[in-house]
């Protein structure tokens, strides 16, 4: 069916239904006229013993049926106009909007106007709608950056392992050169598991596949051991380490998920942390709550990049881009979030960083 035919068919509907309407009105009016005129009928006739012979109740008949088709024949007219302009309009302009989101145009909007007929419920869906469609446009905009970044990430360790597999296939290499193309693509090939593995992690979290398997257990020793796993990188840097954790100290938590949380604030202290520096590590409690802070002597970050720091695939300083994927702390503020806890940061360029997180405690 062409346009010309579906509109002529549309039009050819809507008639019908005016036509609908005004049947009904007709009955609807007929009937409570009939039953009032024959209630006033008999009521005066009782009254004044007044009777009225069969030519003047035929002119009364026909007046009043008269009456009755001028008066349905009004409100249908006026329940048309009605419902064009106080229901069809608002529902085209939803529609509308509709139909644009379905198609990905998440700039969409339905026009919300006061109403002086007091119909707001359609203000509602559209109000609703808006706030679907402002929704929608950040999730396709953190979706298209998220696809640029993993891209971009993905690139760099498959460039390296490329280029070095190359090199090892040329003859005549040196034992030497040989073992560091090896090393190379086993940190690129390292580093791209550690980015998909924090991608799978990182999604779990945002759509709630992972749910804390809350239980109380001691915060101060899961941080040493935390801590000491990273015994030899410390080692290897000759770091001073500054530990002051409170013992006694309970939380009731996922400790699986903690566990993310308090490797990937260590991990960033000693790995951006010149050799010879300090990494403090402290934790007591404050009142219902458990204060948890990891510092260090590292670089710092300016306060733009503070902002941004939780933020998926934010790396402030590109120099160290090789030594991370701008995951971990956004899987550990997503962390944070899930149990109930708070983490902020302070830094200054060339000082270092403090990372606090604060949990509930158990009483």
């Amino acid at each position: 069916m062409d346009a010309g035919a579906s509109a002529h068919a549309g039009r050819g509907r809507r008639w019908l239904l005016v036509l609908r309407r005004f049947v009904l009105l007709f009955a609807l009016i007929a009937f409570i006229l009939t039953c009032c005129m024959l209630l006033f009928l008999d009521t005066l006739a009782g009254t004044t013993g007044v009777t009225w012979d069969r030519d003047q109740l035929e002119a009364a008949a026909k007046l009043t049926f008269a009456n009755v088709v001028a008066l349905s024949a009004v409100g249908a007219v006026a329940d048309e106009v009605r419902r064009r302009l106080l229901v069809d309009r608002p529902i085209r302009r939803i529609t509308q909007a509709a139909d644009r989101i379905a198609r990905g145009d998440f700039s969409a909007r339905v026009p919300v106007r006061s109403d002086p007929w007091g119909m707001d419920g359609f203000n509602v869906i559209g109000e609703r709608i808006n706030g679907m469609a402002e929704e929608l446009a950040g999730m396709e905009t953190l979706r298209t950056d998220f696809i640029a970044s993993v891209s971009h990430e993905l690139k760099t360790p498959l460039s390296v392992i490329q280029s070095y597999g190359r090199l090892l296939q040329r003859p005549g290499l040196s034992e030497e050169r040989r073992t560091e193309c090896a090393r190379a693509i086993t940190e690129a090939s390292g580093g791209l598991a550690a980015l998909i593995t924090n991608i799978l992690r990182l999604n779990k979290l945002e759509n709630q596949q992972i749910y804390p398997a809350a239980k109380p257990y001691d915060l101060g020793e899961q941080l040493r051991e935390c801590l000491l796993s990273f015994e030899r990188a410390w080692e290897d840097k000759a770091l001073d380490i500054d530990v002051d954790v409170e013992d006694g100290v309970r939380v009731n938590a996922d400790a699986e998920l903690l566990t993310l949380v308090w490797n990937n604030l260590l991990s960033n202290a000693i790995k951006f942390t010149e050799p010879r520096g300090r990494v403090t590590l402290s934790m007591h409690a404050d009142g219902d709550r458990a204060v948890v802070r990891v510092a260090d002597t590292g670089c710092g970050i300016d306060p733009e990049t503070g902002r941004h720091i939780f933020e998926k695939f934010y790396q402030g300083d590109t120099s160290h881009a090789t030594q991370g994927n701008g995951l971990g702390l956004a899987l550990v503020k997503r962390v944070i979030d899930i149990v109930g806890g708070d983490i902020t940061v302070t830094s200054e360029v060339g000082v270092g960083s403090t990372f606090t997180v604060s949990l509930r405690r158990e009483a």
